[in-house]
């Protein structure tokens, strides 16, 4: 997750080892999943639901 730390610095995986996290989740809000999140993932799945981000997940 450090590794995944340094490719993706917005989304805190040193801190939260990918748990959603109030800072994980609102990082995906702002800038949505990375191409290591796993569409499975509900707070991802969510919003590609939502149209929010519809190319990640489909």
């Amino acid at each position: 997750m450090e590794y995944l730390a340094q490719l993706y610095p917005h989304y805190g995986f040193e801190r939260n080892r990918g748990y959603g996290t109030p800072e994980h989740l609102t990082a995906l809000r702002e800038h949505g999943p990375s191409l290591v999140h796993r569409c499975s993932f509900a707070p991802v799945k969510e919003l590609s639901q939502k149209e929010l981000w519809p190319d990640m997940c489909r």
